[in-house]
């Protein structure tokens, strides 16, 4: 064990350990859940205290050896390395704080060992003094997320665009394949296959541009307000330097705020991110409804696609297989809903000029984005590359239905029409056979109006010239 102090007394820490004694409470004081701070959030607080630990030698306030000790522990974190260092629980009080000191102590003492000095030995460097040196968690914690949540966002849109592609794949190879279509689970009229699938590869694409867009709301960072916006204790020169070389080293095109102020206390831009996140989840969700009732069946239910076959459905039903992958989209998109709630009510609940509740809103976007990446992904490659059509499934449902008899309203009216519908559905016979018993019109008139195609374009089915 190592002794360290903080402000409330001391305490024995781990020998091994690279993070400290602000960790250690943090572990104790907030153990309430298996999550854990999103790495890609340590990541992008890391790459933060890089950036100002350079900046700082630069400008003459750290030592050139210690900053370099201290970029180089960066470096290893970024890598990958030191993981399991990062303890502290993703439900946490005190704005981010916890996470912060947790990154500023195992950067610390990593610097330390890189000096040849002990673990714990914080006259060499310093979590405070040297690695949070012209930050504040509540300028830090803020910018790191809006870093994070941009990094994840290319990812989810590349995987929306290659979505949207398949779909598009689906509408051309289903272009010919004439079916029911369905409104409020009722029977209504012709549709094709394939332009189902345009419908599902629209409302992706928007999905997708929407994402594209939303990052540069994403842009704008706090980093050099320190503790309210007003950057207290930082200097002049390092607020312009470390926001460039953090954009540097980010790769994403992060501007420093006009209204730190603004930026510290107010999530909403969280919020507006969340609401795409949202959409999305919602067209998959229809998207996964849809597939599932599709290919309900095989036999008893539609039957009109196929879904690829992932694994065996049941351990006591032999030959039974699920739909599992729009099943687990459902998941997906039930979790993500839930998730923009707990969002929405986070940021709200902010007070003044900070809002204690960012850990909330950093754990449930990130995982948002990861689990719809991810989503997409799946969605694609597991499902919608390999579904197949049942066209003489489709042809059989469609010939045994009334969805045709809308095609007649123009030609005889609505009431003449309804009672075509009524005497195929009491008589069990066709509307074509309905229409010629009734002689609503010549036999060669009836045909051209129900040819079922014609049903599928704009216009009104066998109109004559």
């Amino acid at each position: 064990m190592r002794l360290e102090k903080d402000l409330l007394g001391e305490r024995e820490v781990p020998a091994h350990v690279y993070y400290g004694i602000h960790t250690l409470r943090a572990m104790e004081n907030f153990p309430l859940s298996d999550y854990k701070v999103s790495y890609i959030l340590i990541k992008a607080i890391t790459l933060i205290k890089k950036a100002a630990a350079e900046v700082n030698a630069e400008l003459g306030h750290l030592p050139k050896d210690k900053a370099q000790a201290v970029a180089a522990a960066a470096d290893e974190v970024l890598s990958g390395k030191w993981r399991e260092q990062f303890v502290v629980d993703a439900l946490q009080g005190g704005a981010g704080t916890s996470t912060n000191m947790n990154v500023n102590e195992v950067l610390a003492n990593r610097a330390i060992e890189l000096l040849g000095g002990q673990r714990g030995d914080y006259d060499v460097v310093h979590p405070l003094n040297h690695i949070n040196m012209h930050q504040s968690t509540n300028d830090v914690y803020p910018t790191a997320l809006r870093i994070a949540a941009i990094w994840l966002l290319k990812p989810l849109s590349e995987g929306c665009a290659a979505l949207q592609e398949a779909l598009q794949a689906k509408e051309a190879e289903f272009a010919g394949v004439i079916k029911v279509g369905r409104t409020e689970m009722q029977d209504a009229v012709p549709v094709m296959l394939g332009q189902e699938f345009s419908a599902y590869a629209g409302a992706i694409s928007r999905d997708r541009w929407r994402l594209y867009k939303v990052e540069e709301r994403l842009r704008q960072a706090a980093l050099g307000g320190t503790a309210i916006g007003t950057g207290l204790n930082a200097d002049k020169k390092y607020i312009f330097m470390v926001n460039d070389r953090v954009r540097q080293y980010a790769g994403i095109g992060l501007a420093r705020a006009e209204n730190m102020i603004d930026v510290i206390q107010n999530a909403d831009v969280f919020v507006e991110v969340s609401g795409l996140l949202k959409a999305l989840a919602v067209n998959l969700g229809k998207l996964a409804h849809d597939l599932r009732l599709l290919s309900s069946g095989p036999r008893a239910g539609l039957g009109e696609i196929r879904l690829p076959e992932r694994q065996a459905g049941s351990s006591i039903m032999p030959g039974k297989v699920n739909p599992i992958i729009p099943e687990a989209i459902n998941q997906v998109a039930f979790h993500v809903m839930a998730s923009d709630i707990a969002i929405a009510m986070a940021a709200q609940s902010g007070q003044l000029e900070l809002n204690a509740f960012m850990p909330l809103i950093a754990h449930h976007l990130l995982e948002s984005l990861t689990v719809l990446t991810n989503a997409v992904k799946i969605l694609n490659e597991f499902c919608i590359q390999g579904i197949t059509a049942d066209a003489d499934r489709c042809q059989a449902l469609l010939a045994g239905s009334q969805v045709s008899v809308t095609a007649l309203v123009p030609h005889i009216g609505y009431d003449l029409a309804s009672k075509v519908a009524r005497r195929a559905l009491e008589t069990g016979v066709t509307v074509r056979q309905a229409a010629l018993e009734l002689a609503v019109l010549p036999e060669a008139r009836i045909d051209a109006i129900l040819e079922p195609r014609a049903m599928t374009r704009p216009g009104i089915a066998g109109a004559q010239r």
